[in-house]
């Protein structure tokens, strides 16, 4: 790496800086919406689980087009600015409609309205992720450059995550003293929706874009999504993400399930997140060295299987006798979980950009919206398909909210949140292992690639007058 290669870092920061307002909503929505609404709004859980899974196949529609037209944008702004910049609104408009529902909504009118906020959030979301991922990706081209922009969006995210937290913890609390829920959500929707609309005007008005991969799109959104399937390298890639969130689906949606009626601390259960959030965030500087050491590859790798075996190691919890037994286990291995997703949060988007560079190599374009939009697809749809499961399997399990669970529903909860993501992050540990875009062939394809811009810069040279 040289001076003329490394990213600023006034770059680096402005990126990531979206990131933690996106971190805040995702963690919020993810752990306490199910809750919020089964709890607080005494909708059904299998009726949440339809709502997800609908958002996720709307998803096969907007994450594809979001991920085309972002690549095929051209404006003074930028391609990926404009779509960033575009998707303040409406984030803010879901967001705040999920935590802030008309207290004369009851019965199938609230279902749904809470289905059309959920669905328009995760919609403006696609607009937001899918062109942010993408920037990410075109900002630096050097192997391991990608991982400390990939790693500062990720500390950022988590950063976001860990603020959740307090929040989380303020209305868990409302919520045991049997105060009014519903209005310390709204509240705490406005103010963050207020602060991630300031994080996007930031990173539109600092951030710079590269004015030569604008007008390099695929032709049409079909010979785009084809080029990404037929690409071996994103091939693989599709495959092992969806096998590892459809085991990791179910965890963000139970935490404060187990934490409540396995674990019976529901009053820690922002401690326990935070002691996985502080190592995913805290952890990035260490995966960063360890990666150019012993390759992404490798060092993912190692991260995956990390993950499953600290939430495999969960499904013991219904099993500890004491309270605190099952407290202390809990922490100890949501720490070490923690450490496994600050490596996936950090090395993962990176392999991503160079198998997109692997792409330019066969196809000469440059379609980082298709591929980001594919990956985040997959994400959307295993997590949408595990969020129905689970919806139904604690329902018919004969989960009642608040109230002593028998011993079947614990089992179904655990093996969601600890035995079954064991054995889907072996599996893609092993699945990974096959995967052949190390550095040493980065390498010969970056040669490649910057050998035709040098030569393309020659051939106008030569044609000026």
């Amino acid at each position: 790496m040289t001076d003329s290669t490394r990213v600023p870092w006034r770059t680096v920061v402005a990126y990531g800086a979206p990131a933690t307002g996106a971190g805040y909503m995702y963690l919020i929505l993810s752990l306490y919406v199910m809750k919020f609404a089964t709890d607080v709004l005494l909708i059904a859980p299998a009726i949440m689980g339809v709502i997800y899974s609908l958002s996720r196949i709307w998803d096969a529609i907007s994450d594809p087009l979001v991920g085309y037209l972002s690549d095929k944008t051209t404006s003074k702004l930028g391609r990926r600015r404009t779509w960033i910049l575009a998707s303040s609104v409406p984030i803010a408009i879901g967001f705040y409609m999920v935590f802030a529902p008309p207290l004369s909504l009851t019965g199938d009118a609230l279902a749904i309205w809470m289905g059309v906020a959920i669905i328009g959030f995760y919609s403006a979301m696609t607009i937001f992720f899918v062109p942010h991922l993408s920037l990410g990706a075109e900002l630096s081209t050097d192997y391991h450059e990608r991982s400390r922009l990939f790693g500062a969006r990720h500390a950022a995210y988590i950063f976001g995550s860990i603020l959740s937290l307090v929040s989380l913890q303020f209305l868990i609390t409302r919520e045991i003293e049997g105060g009014d829920v519903r209005s310390l959500a709204g509240q705490l929707a406005l103010l963050a929706v207020l602060v991630m609309f300031g994080l996007v005007i930031y990173a539109s008005v600092k951030l710079r874009e590269r004015p030569e991969f604008q007008g390099r799109a695929a032709s049409s959104p079909l010979k785009a999504f084809r080029d990404v399937w037929q690409n071996r390298h994103a091939r693989l890639l599709i495959v092992v993400t969806f096998i590892e969130h459809v085991g990791s689906a179910a965890i963000a949606a139970l935490t404060l399930y187990v934490t409540q009626y396995v674990v019976g601390k529901p009053a820690w259960a922002a401690v326990i997140i935070f002691a996985y959030m502080l190592p995913s965030s805290a952890s990035v500087p260490l995966w960063l060295p360890l990666s150019r050491r012993f390759g992404k590859i490798r060092v993912w790798m190692g991260g995956m299987l990390l993950t499953g075996t600290s939430f495999g190691a969960m499904f013991l919890l219904p099993f500890m006798e004491s309270e605190t037994m099952r407290l202390v286990w809990i922490i100890a291995m949501a720490f070490f979980a923690g450490l496994a997703n600050g490596c996936g949060g950090t090395i993962g988007p990176s392999v991503q950009g160079d198998v997109i560079d692997f792409d330019e190599y066969q196809t000469g374009e440059r379609k980082e919206g298709a591929y980001f939009a594919a990956w985040n697809f997959v994400y959307k749809g295993a997590t949408g398909l595990m969020l129905l499961m689970t919806g139904f399997a604690l329902q018919w399990s004969g989960f009642e909210p608040n109230v002593e669970q028998t011993m079947e529903v614990k089992l179904t909860m655990v093996t969601l949140y600890g035995l079954f993501p064991l054995v889907c992050y072996a599996i893609g540990a092993y699945l990974f292992s096959k995967f052949e875009l190390d550095e040493a062939a980065y390498a010969k394809i970056r040669a490649s690639l910057d050998a035709r811009s040098s030569d393309t810069q020659n051939d106008v040279l030569a044609g000026a007058p």
